[in-house]
């Protein structure tokens, strides 16, 4: 039986993990050089020196995440959507974004954002959708570099399927409880898809130019639809969907690095849009 000297002794042989141990292990999948112009990837809140004793992974770090964190005893909390967009001015308690800050600066919570880099990781959150397809010969659909190896969107083979069950495949795939689509597109088979997790709507006409079926993606516009649902399947299954599998490949990515690392899923991630 082991002896309270014993697990103190193994306490301390085991390999104690920092936060910026996570975040370097994180960029070197997802590299910030990759993100947006418009986004705040890395740590946005927290000492990177500090030992990590457990990590809470979500989509969107809110107040009810942050209380879970806490209880769960997780110091550090990785999030897809930065918290923290613009400069903050102020921290008064007005917002949920300042409250968020107070109280994980209050309980020693480093939060840790990576976006837009994800996404255009090879492997990245668009890969991780198709994966989820069983989608084959995967090519980014706007490369960022001349290998083409990073950048946003997927296009990729699906075995030849019938439109409507296609849409009921994706909608059981990604959870959707209120699937989108064009009507009016006239593709009856889907051999050849293009997705984009979160906002991409941008991406329709690159698909369509590539010889895509279909696209999916999430917060497409009517005038989306009316614009192009003529040349592809549009299917928006919403951007908390597309983008919810974001958490599976930071548990992938840290735990090859740090196998011992205490890593949990957010209970208390729900999406703020509801359908009825």
């Amino acid at each position: 039986m082991s002896t309270p000297l014993d697990i103190v002794e193994a306490i301390k042989a085991k390999k104690m993990v920092k936060v910026s141990d996570i975040a370097r292990t994180i960029e070197e999948f997802a590299p910030k050089s990759l993100q947006e112009s418009y986004d705040n990837t890395g740590l946005q809140v927290g000492n990177p020196d500090m030992q990590v004793t457990a990590a809470l992974l979500c989509l969107d770090i809110t107040e009810e995440i942050l209380d879970e964190a806490i209880q769960r005893q997780c110091n550090l909390v990785i999030t897809h959507h930065p918290l923290i967009f613009r400069g903050l001015k102020e921290i008064t308690g007005r917002t949920a974004i300042e409250r968020i800050v107070a109280k994980a600066i209050r309980h020693d919570v480093a939060i840790y954002s990576a976006h837009t880099n994800l996404d255009s990781a090879w492997d990245g959150v668009s890969h991780e959708m198709a994966h989820m397809l069983n989608m084959t010969d995967l090519q980014v659909l706007e490369p960022k570099n001349s290998e083409g190896t990073t950048g946003l969107g997927i296009i990729g083979n699906l075995r030849p399927t019938p439109k409507l069950e296609f849409l009921r495949k994706v909608k059981e795939t990604f959870g959707v409880k209120a699937l989108k689509y064009s009507v009016q597109s006239p593709q009856l088979v889907v051999k050849r898809v293009a997705l984009c997790g979160g906002s991409g709507a941008s991406l329709i006409l690159d698909a369509a130019n590539a010889g895509a079926d279909a696209i999916i993606t999430g917060d497409v516009k009517y005038h989306d639809f009316t614009a192009y649902g003529l040349d592809i399947i549009i299917a928006d299954i919403g951007h908390y969907e597309s983008e919810l599998c974001a958490c599976k490949i930071f548990s992938r990515i840290i735990r090859e690095k740090y196998p011992d690392c205490l890593l949990y899923f957010s209970d208390s991630e729900t999406n703020p849009v509801g359908v009825i």
